[in-house]
């Protein structure tokens, strides 16, 4: 790697700085991105199963430094210790599943109006694999894409956020031992990183090497790469923006909403995809919940996410506190009535972005609820029928994650059915978050439409190709063809 200057990472805890890491050269990028070319002509050879050990080992590898590699995303991405250890417990899960998969990899046999013959669907391993990675999952994003990419047959060319190189390089550290236990069947340039900004993402999405791009982040990011890599007919995954709600039913268990909703809400300091950002309740339980929510979060301790009894911790940086601020003034100038915010000073490491979390009574759904703020902002509507709740829950032009708590079981039914909730994850009496819902990413609309986990979610990162053999001795045509010669 030819490093032309470094990359500095600082801890949102204390905003020091923790350490630097190379950035890779343009140059560099193209370089790897031939080297994975170069590995993928050895790997997609390599039985599924083989491929699959790799990434058994990978998972024995992150077992043995969990904690080394959790405290680190907490050093670098400010998540409190529980959260920190879950990520890289979803690693572990991920690779369990993934190498359950590479045992899965089927085709299917199609009828054929020809006798004679045999039509059959088979799957192969389509080319190097770059993933986009953000800040508020530094490693199980990657994870999730590389697992799946490796044993589908395809090289993986990572290039995290410019927030956090030091969880990438550690897990890169990480899977080089995995790689070595392995042994020879696994070529060079089969997992790469580049560190880096937007020039080094835009290379990878311009390339025509670069077979699929799966990129999570915001919407705005998602806008610039998916146009890219359409124009030269490569495939994208796009894991974007979430903006999740929560619809409260007069009929729900308050305590166990409240739980739901403190921790979808807070979690993360409110930086996950799946935060819950909109809280549609029914007009009968909603003074009630509000002060239930007021008395749980004015509890809750802000503070130094290394400390075990810390359940809020920083935001990413000062950035992301001015764009919260903002959020809360247009909301306030949209009729809304706001509870906490703000930031926190006492009690805090200096030099980190601390803040109390809002929440925002709202007149309507207005317009600052159709956008995404990165913050742990909760607004508030109400609704008197459930069609009209369901409808405010679709309007936004987010489709992630869902959610609705109910113990009525047609109110349950109706909101998974196909006239209710448009998002990729509906769920009940369950929050939204990704703690709760296991990883099983997967969103509509502006949100992208990406798959990571599911029943069939490793074709998109596969080629399907269609064989007809013919075992006969005649050349019979289908649809009642003739062509005698």
């Amino acid at each position: 790697m030819n490093a032309v200057s470094t990359l500095t990472s600082h801890s949102p805890i204390d905003g020091k700085k923790i350490g630097e890491a190379p950035i890779t050269a343009l140059s560099d990028v193209e370089a790897a991105i031939e080297r994975a070319q170069a590995a993928f002509r050895v790997w997609r050879d390599v039985p599924a199963p083989r491929r699959g050990e790799l990434i058994r080992l990978f998972g024995e590898e992150l077992r043995r430094d969990k904690d080394a590699l959790s405290a680190l995303v907490t050093l670098e991405a400010g998540k409190i210790v529980s959260e920190g250890q879950g990520e890289v417990q979803e690693m572990i899960d991920i690779c369990d599943f993934a190498v359950g998969l590479s045992r899965q990899l089927h085709g299917l046999t199609i009828a054929s109006e020809r006798p004679g013959h045999r039509m059959m669907e088979t799957w192969h391993p389509m080319g190097p694999c770059a993933v986009i990675s953000a800040f508020n999952f530094p490693v199980a994003v990657w994870c999730w894409n590389a697992a799946l990419a490796l044993v589908c047959g395809d090289p993986v060319i990572w290039k995290p956020s410019d927030k956090t190189p030091l969880t990438a390089l550690a897990t890169m550290g990480i899977f080089a031992r995995a790689l070595e236990r392995f042994g020879a069947d696994a070529p060079a340039g089969l997992v790469q990183l580049v560190i880096g900004g937007a020039e080094q993402g835009e290379v990878l999405a311009r390339s025509k090497g670069v077979a699929i791009v799966s990129a999570t982040g915001s919407t705005r990011m998602g806008r610039i790469v998916g146009p890219i890599v359409a124009a030269r007919f490569g495939r994208s995954i796009l894991e974007l923006g979430g903006n999740s709600a929560m619809i409260v039913t007069p009929s729900a268990d308050l305590d166990l909403a409240v739980r739901a909703i403190v921790f979808s809400a807070i979690g993360t300091s409110g930086q996950r995809c799946t935060t819950l950002r909109r809280l549609i309740v029914h007009r009968s339980v909603r003074d009630s919940l509000i002060a239930r929510l007021k008395q749980a979060i004015s509890t809750l301790r802000i503070g130094d996410p290394r400390d075990k009894s810390t359940l809020l911790g920083p935001l990413i940086d000062a950035a992301a506190l001015a764009r919260m601020n903002a959020a809360i003034e247009q909301a306030r100038a949209e009729g809304g009535e706001v509870w906490g915010g703000g930031a926190v000073i006492d009690g805090v490491p200096a030099g980190g972005t601390y803040v109390r979390p809002a929440i925002v009574a709202m007149p309507a759904q207005t317009a600052i609820m159709h956008e995404e703020t990165f913050a742990p902002i909760l607004y508030v509507v109400t609704y008197e029928q459930l069609e009209d709740a369901i409808a405010m829950q679709n309007a936004v032009p987010q489709g992630l994650s869902s959610c609705i708590f109910t113990l009525d079981l047609r109110e349950a039914e109706q909101f998974v059915a196909a006239s209710g909730s448009d998002c990729g994850i509906a769920n009940v009496n369950i929050g939204p978050s990704g703690a709760e819902i296991g990883g099983a990413f997967g969103g509509e609309k502006e949100t992208g439409g990406g798959r990571e986990s599911g029943s069939d979610s490793w074709k998109g990162y596969m080629r399907r190709q269609t064989a007809t053999i013919n075992y006969s001795r005649d050349l019979p045509l289908a649809q009642g063809v003739t062509f005698d010669i």
